[in-house]
């Protein structure tokens, strides 16, 4: 067992890097944020505050917090983090999952990696600002993730406003054609060992909200790129790069990223578990891919957890059109349930149902879930058998739910209210 700390846990990258881990036996999860407002904290049951990378003392406080909790590994989820890591690698108290600095020097710099990479991978043309004369062109600032700061320019007039407002600007051919990240994974010894090219077809805050298979034409040309990569950089762990095509239809390179990408659970889903071979690969432990077809396409969309002051320790739940709906488990109060039974909640099941509850529940293979079923008749009252301390009640019908609210005081939910109350942390 590992105690692997993310830093910082609520990044796209950090919420990847979980979703792949969590279920893994070999590993135990921890999280480190900074600044208020984080999400972290709603995701993994144990999180700690502490000193983005550009406080002073904070190399000093991840030291202090990987002695306080015993963590293993450093995993970084954000590419200012991973840098600073890399930087301080020797100063940090554990090891870190991140490519070697030789990497970061190059790939930090976009102007670096076009100009390492333009004879043996398709590059846009680097522009002098001062002799262009057909547009758009595209500005970026050399030093930079994510796409921030990047913008088309489509006149000279905005190429002067773009420059000046732009860190170290660089002018580049503008590319028309369809974008495309391909997540890898390598192995210092064997090299790159997968490679898999995805769509970037809805892009929000820099993260591909929309991704489909490149198709098998274009993984062959991608692999080839990855591979020319790995011959001149040594890359370790999970990367990604990314190309867009030119008006002719062929892709040419935007940049290298050296870590997680928040929407590799494309490949993920494949077998392509990135962070834990990841961890794999820097222990050099025995590791190897075994591959499904890639899925038709990935969307990704808001997650909704809340923060709330309802406490409980029993539940009382109805049967008909609340655990079951439409006479199949409604598997979200299922869910629910079961995450309650792991806190050591009593569940309780209150029933009107026409039938014998004890078949109907056999039936669905739902025998055993209740520590107690309560059958009642059509004219019997819910609340005549719950015991207010400490419970809450989840029932479809919105009178049965006010009638125990009036007489108990206790929180009431129908099936669409359980989502506050879903208790997904990492433990």
């Amino acid at each position: 067992m590992r105690n692997v700390l993310i830093f910082p846990g609520g990044t796209e990258p950090g919420l990847e890097i979980a979703r792949a881990l969590k279920g893994c036996k070999e590993v135990r999860l921890f999280a480190a944020s900074s600044g208020p407002g984080n999400h972290a904290p709603f995701v993994f049951a144990r999180h700690a505050a502490t000193p983005d990378v550009f406080t002073e003392g904070w190399l000093e406080a991840l030291n202090a917090l990987c002695a306080a909790w015993s963590i293993d590994l450093v995993y970084p989820a954000h590419d200012y983090v991973a840098e600073a890591l890399v930087r301080e690698r020797e100063r940090i108290s554990v090891p870190v999952i991140a490519a070697p600095a030789e990497v970061f020097a190059i790939t930090a710099s976009k102007r670096a990696t076009l100009s390492l990479f333009a004879d043996v991978i398709p590059t846009p043309a680097i522009l002098d600002p001062a002799t262009v004369a057909s547009f758009p062109v595209f500005i970026k600032p050399d030093h930079g993730y994510g796409g921030q700061g990047a913008v088309r320019v489509d006149s000279a007039v905005q190429l002067g406003g773009a420059l000046e407002q732009t860190s170290d600007p660089l002018t580049l051919e503008y590319l028309p054609g369809r974008e495309y990240t391909i997540d890898c994974f390598s192995d210092r010894e064997q090299g790159v060992l997968f490679a898999g090219g995805r769509t970037r077809e809805r892009i929000r805050m820099g993260t591909a909200m929309r991704s489909a298979s490149a198709g098998p034409e274009r993984d062959a040309l991608f692999l080839k790129h990855a591979r020319a990569i790995q011959a001149r950089l040594p890359m370790r762990g999970a990367w990604f790069f990314q190309m867009r095509e030119d008006a002719a239809g062929t892709p040419k390179l935007l940049e290298i990223g050296t870590r997680v990408a928040g929407t590799m659970a494309f490949n993920r889903v494949r077998g392509v578990n990135f962070p834990l071979l990841s961890i794999l690969e820097d222990e050099r432990a025995p590791l190897a891919l075994l591959l499904n077809d890639p899925p038709e396409a990935i969307d990704r969309a808001l997650t909704n957890r809340f923060a709330h002051r309802i406490g409980y320790r029993r539940v009382y739940v109805d049967l008909d059109d609340t655990l079951l709906l439409h006479d199949k488990i409604n598997v979200e109060v299922a869910a629910f349930l079961f995450r309650a039974l792991n806190e050591g909640c009593e569940l309780v099941l209150l029933t009107k149902c026409l039938t014998d509850p004890h078949q109907v529940l056999a039936a669905r293979r739902l025998s055993g879930l209740f520590d107690r079923i309560v059958h009642l008749a059509e004219a019997d009252s819910k609340a005549d058998h719950i015991d207010p301390d400490g419970s809450i009640f989840i029932d479809d019908s919105f009178s049965q739910r006010r009638e125990v609210a009036e007489r108990h005081g206790i929180p009431t939910f129908d099936p669409s209210m359980l989502e506050m109350l879903m208790n997904d942390r990492i433990d």
